[in-house]
């Protein structure tokens, strides 16, 4: 004689473990489904074709998976400003702006700009007409060898943008990634200032 199932014992755990597959299973299929259908874009081996935005122009430039922003810049669209100084993000001679965030150019693969900004120093000089911040590092003297210059500016505009008159100390915090071996720092806050000052961003 069969017993039938006392409807007070609530669920096995035999039944509850095979719900529970059966329902992961179907999920699993749903996430493979919508991967398959919308998933990121993967490379492989090799020199790829990609578009980055680049001061405010899509250019298409040839890069494997381990090339750095800094060298599709440089190598691969010819904007030779941002310098290759330490390689490892210490210096801040690299710096552009990315999504209008300073980042050392070494360290951001190419792949990862692909639709978002990058803006770099030589978008700072329309022609004959400097940026304002360009001429206060001018006035200033705010360079000498000017090497880790590039950085600096790009840095000192990101500083510019997002906090309007920044006091020294907001200073100093935005541009502690920039090294300056000539010890310009002074003149480089007294360039903010002037750009500040002049309503200049």
């Amino acid at each position: 004689m069969t017993v039938p199932p006392d409807p007070r014992a609530g669920v096995s755990r035999r039944s509850f473990l095979k719900g529970s597959a059966v329902a992961g299973l179907a999920s699993t299929g749903l996430t493979a489904a919508a991967t398959a259908a919308d998933g990121p874009t993967t490379f492989g081996p090799g020199a790829h074709d990609i578009v980055l935005t680049v001061n405010g122009a899509e250019r298409k430039v040839a890069v494997e998976t381990r090339t750095t922003l800094l060298d599709a810049l440089r190598d691969g669209l010819d904007l030779t400003g941002a310098k290759r100084i330490c390689d490892r993000g210490a210096c801040g001679g690299c710096t552009v702006l990315l999504d209008g965030q300073p980042v050392n150019s070494c360290l951001v693969l190419a792949i990862d700009a692909i639709g978002r900004p990058v803006q770099t120093v030589e978008s700072l000089a329309q022609g004959d007409l400097p940026h304002p911040l360009l001429e206060a590092f001018v006035h200033c003297d705010a360079l000498q060898c000017g090497y880790c210059t590039p950085g600096m500016v790009m840095s000192s505009l990101a500083c510019l943008q997002q906090r309007g008159r920044p006091t020294r100390e907001q200073m100093q915090h935005d541009l502690a990634g920039n090294l300056c071996r000539c010890g310009t720092y002074g003149r480089v806050f007294a360039a903010i200032e002037r750009t500040a000052q002049a309503g200049g961003k």
